[in-house]
């Protein structure tokens, strides 16, 4: 699916004139166009699914894993991302990503976790499933059940409209495999 601009501009027009405003005048005659680039990069991962997120970042080392290493575990914290959510298309910001996950016998490069974590959020999106979509690509990639996604953030329609709760953060937790019932596990993605 692509992201249509010109039916964006269109209806970004629509709604400028439906606020009461004049979408000719000097400052609001680009706002059409600048709104369509903008949501044409902050939405991209609207055009792929997450089988395609998942090829698009499958790059994994082969790593021996012997019985000792059954616990280890691969942690990349503060993972800077932003999202939209659906109910409002209010803006998700502040939001900080931690994902785990226990090797099987490949690891992925970390970068592309913060990749992964990057274009799943660039979609209309609630919270909770940006943590299970990511937990779900993992897994696809690195072969492992074992996948735990933190994600911590700010909603705008929480804080700047509704109750207006400023301060007010939304903690979400997705557990795949073992860290579903090991308490051990799960506390060593807190410390």
């Amino acid at each position: 699916m692509a992201i249509d601009t010109e039916a964006i501009k269109e209806h970004i027009r629509g709604i400028i004139i439906a606020l009461g405003d004049d979408p000719d005048r000097e400052g609001l005659v680009e706002t059409p166009d600048r709104v369509a680039r903008m949501y044409e990069k902050v939405f991209e991962g609207m055009n792929y699914t997450n089988d395609d997120i998942a090829r698009m970042f499958d790059k994994t080392f082969t790593m021996d894993v012997n019985d000792s290493a059954e616990n280890d575990m691969v942690i990349v914290k503060d993972i800077d991302v932003f999202s939209y959510c659906e109910h409002h298309l209010a803006l998700m910001y502040d939001m900080k990503v931690a994902i785990a996950y226990i090797p099987t016998n490949k690891v992925i490069g970390i970068s592309k976790l913060a990749r992964i974590a990057d274009m799943v959020a660039k979609r209309l999106q609630l919270q909770e499933r940006i943590g299970s979509d990511i937990a779900e690509i993992v897994q696809k990639i690195t072969g492992s059940e074992d996948v735990a996604v933190l994600i911590e953030g700010c909603h705008s329609c929480m804080t700047a409209r509704g109750i207006q709760k400023t301060a007010s953060k939304t903690v979400t937790s997705t557990f795949r495999g073992r860290f579903k019932t090991d308490i051990s596990l799960q506390n060593r993605l807190y410390r």
